[in-house]
């Protein structure tokens, strides 16, 4: 072998193994601990809305608050009664609606049911909604996980 055959060969073998690093570096994975919710931020009370918001319809849907998705269900007259779900279906990830009627939660894509304080009723979920504890202060919504 000689060595310009040699040094191209060499060459080749460094380039193709920093190739994973250099992969590595230019994806675009978003797991990064800047993008998820802090420790803190899940174990305190976090804002998630205005009291105005929530008692337009009755429903204050956030989707990107500081611990995740939140539904909180209720008005400031029933302050006392509110209730603040995570809405992701635990059966396939779709959004839940709160049906005042039923009293419960729904899934639209399956019809899964859950009742207000989270639990399935009926499937095929099997797993609970995530609860958050919620109160109305200073004219805020605020919710902390249980």
């Amino acid at each position: 072998m000689k060595r310009r055959e040699f040094l191209n060969w060499v060459g080749l073998g460094l380039l193709a193994s920093s190739l994973p690093v250099a992969l590595a570096a230019c994806s675009t994975d978003t797991t990064t601990t800047a993008s998820s919710p802090s420790q803190a931020a899940t174990q305190d009370w976090q804002k998630v809305g205005t009291v105005t918001e929530l008692n337009k319809t009755g429903q204050l849907l956030v989707q990107d608050s500081p611990v995740g998705a939140v539904l909180v269900v209720g008005t400031s007259k029933t302050a006392k009664n509110l209730i603040a779900v995570n809405p992701t279906c635990t059966h396939k990830g779709c959004t839940v609606a709160w049906k005042t009627d039923k009293n419960q939660f729904v899934c639209p894509c399956h019809d899964a049911e859950f009742s207000g304080d989270g639990k399935v009723q009926e499937g095929p979920a099997e797993k609970p909604l995530k609860t958050y504890i919620a109160k109305i202060e200073s004219g805020a919504v605020f919710v902390k996980p249980t």
